[in-house]
């Protein structure tokens, strides 16, 4: 079979290449394609345009139709799938998308041509589940706080929550959405004696992996119970699921975390809340605008932890993914059931 990939500055062609020779013996060529700019910054940006504006808001490298026309595969990170690059592409089996978002394919374009899409949610899941882990402490210790008083040379004793800071220890925290990262942080918690509930309308409540601590809950109930609120789904249709209705749920002594799409939360009613202390704190590494303006209102507050979209940033989840890819196609060309086989249902 014939390989077309198409790297970036995150996911590298010589990572998917290197991933491609441990199955030398199933692809007889592979083609190898650079996206986008070699500046990090820059494909931040071009990250947020195509989550925003989908396939058609960003431009594939020249060459690639050329290629496509005989390929079997093809693997792509952030590399926009359209409907030229589809149409070209007579002989392909599948695609291979290393991330979870599918922003950057023609879904409908692809359905209709019954192509399989085999993404990967869980690449840098564990990275970002680590993260959310590091952002409660931090925001429920006051970790940034002391450290940015400390640099100010001031030694400082007084937080926002410092009349009510707790341990992790015999709290609630609700996980809304039971997906890779969902489920790694509901994993990672076990350890610290805490309770979870978890709010995810797609996944059968029956699903608890035999924890007692853990159950499935319905999302008003999530939002009155919880100590804190972590967020890991996405909106369907680029809508937040967290606004001033569902802050006003929440315990005002609650926290909110928000380590997946910035528009799944309302940054507006967060700042609102924040300011008249509907809840105790928030964490959030995500934005509608990035970098944040100068004149981001959240900056003006102290009881809000910001970092700079860093969840899924490690050299593992990069790294690792083309391999992981590959794994999952191989049960497909074994006529076995791919764990992450997006449009299963619609083809």
């Amino acid at each position: 079979m014939k390989c077309v990939v198409v790297g970036d500055i995150f996911i590298t062609p010589e990572m998917m290449e290197k991933a491609m020779g441990f199955y030398h013996d199933r692809f007889r060529e592979v083609k190898s394609f650079y996206f986008g700019n070699k500046d990090r910054q820059n494909m931040r940006d071009v990250v947020k345009t195509i989550e925003m504006g989908g396939p058609y808001s960003v431009k594939p490298p020249d060459g690639v139709l050329e290629e496509l026309s005989d390929a079997d595969v093809l693997m792509v990170h952030l590399c926009p799938v359209t409907k030229e690059m589809i149409h070209a592409a007579k002989k392909l089996k599948v695609i291979l998308c290393n991330r979870g978002g599918i922003e950057n394919i023609d879904i409908d374009e692809v359905n209709s041509c019954k192509i399989p899409i085999l993404t990967n949610p869980a690449h840098n899941a564990n990275a970002v589940a680590e993260y959310t882990i590091g952002l409660i402490f931090n925001e429920l210790r006051n970790i940034s706080r002391a450290y940015v008083s400390l640099r100010e040379h001031c030694w400082r004793e007084h937080f926002p929550n410092s009349e009510n800071i707790k341990e992790l220890k015999n709290m609630t925290v609700g996980i809304i959405g039971y997906g890779a990262v969902g489920r790694l942080v509901t994993e990672k918690l076990r350890g610290f004696d805490c309770r979870v509930i978890i709010y995810d309308p797609y996944v059968d409540n029956d699903d608890d992996s035999g924890n007692p601590n853990i159950r499935f809950v319905p999302m008003d109930y999530l939002l009155r119970e919880s100590d804190i609120v972590t967020m890991h789904a996405r909106s369907v249709n680029k809508k937040p699921i967290i606004g001033e209705k569902e802050l006003k749920l929440m315990k005002d002594d609650a926290y909110l975390i928000n380590t997946s799409r910035s528009y799944m939360l309302d940054m507006d009613a967060l700042y609102t809340a924040l300011k008249n202390n509907w809840i105790k704190g928030a964490a959030v590494d995500v934005f509608p605008v990035e970098p944040l303006q100068k004149d981001e209102p959240l900056l003006t507050l102290d009881n809000i932890t910001l970092t700079n979209h860093r969840g899924g940033d490690t050299l593992n989840a990069y790294s690792d993914s083309p391999l992981m890819m590959l794994r999952e196609a191989e049960k497909l060309f074994e006529n076995e059931t791919p764990r992450y086989w997006y449009n299963k249902n619609m083809i």
